[in-house]
């Protein structure tokens, strides 16, 4: 890692280039929502399905991605799968993101409302 500016060292290409899949696979409205609400606590897979209004196995694939990038784990009780994500960093990373974009969009409905009068 090359130190620039105020002395932080840049990531290697290899940090840069596991994150930018790592992003890629939050680019999915319906991974992103899935990580959204497994940053909430655990589920199992038909759960998590009616909850992001999926297909059971259309939630099931975007799980096995999610776990095959580390980002989600599982583990078994009795005949469920019970995924979660046991990484802080990542529950904050999506917590932040999608909150402060909800925020921002908050922020342009009352601008709208306000300019308009109402």
């Amino acid at each position: 890692m090359a130190k620039f500016g105020g002395g932080v060292q840049d990531p290697s290409a290899e940090v840069l280039g596991a994150a930018a899949a790592a992003f890629g696979l939050l680019a999915s409205t319906a991974r992103l929502h899935i990580m959204w609400a497994l940053s909430e606590g655990e589920c199992d897979v038909t759960h998590l399905a009616n909850r992001v209004g999926g297909a059971l196995p259309a939630v099931s694939q975007h799980l096995s991605k999610l776990k095959l990038a580390g980002l989600v784990r599982a583990r078994r009780e009795g005949r469920r799968q019970i995924y979660y994500v046991d990484d802080p960093h990542v529950v904050t990373v999506v917590r932040v993101m999608v909150g402060q974009l909800a925020a921002r969009a908050q922020e342009a409905s009352v601008r709208r409302l306000h300019a308009t009068g109402a």
